[in-house]
């Protein structure tokens, strides 16, 4: 955990969220400025700043991310009919906090293009 990252503190309880899952890899939690009916925000407990610091070690972790997103999408109701899941690495790509995350967006039908 980074003293100053906000979603280590929400993974810790330091800060709060509506939290939608938890458990000893990962924490989710709904957006508070949401795109869609459902944007939930899936972070590892453990701070990893962006997808370029992931190690080969993370593989199973990150993995763990995924299975946790397709669980809520399905407790969302949104599995049938489809969801984006969007990870932004780095300034240009637009990572607005430096702790990885997906972001599990759906409810409606997505636009394109994306960029």
């Amino acid at each position: 955990m980074t003293n100053s990252c906000i979603f280590c503190k929400i993974a810790t309880n330091e800060a709060s969220a509506t939290i939608v899952y938890r458990d000893e890899q990962a924490t989710a939690f709904r957006d508070i400025h949401p795109v869609a009916p459902t944007h939930i925000l899936i972070v590892p407990n453990r701070h990893i700043e962006s997808v370029n610091k992931l190690q080969a070690q993370d593989e199973p972790l990150i993995g763990h991310l995924f299975t946790v997103a397709r669980r809520i999408a399905k407790e969302e109701g949104i599995d049938q009919g489809g969801y984006r899941l969007i990870t932004n690495t780095g300034i240009d790509g637009g990572q607005t906090v430096f702790h990885l995350h997906l972001h599990l967006i759906g409810g409606q039908r997505m636009r394109h293009p994306m960029g």
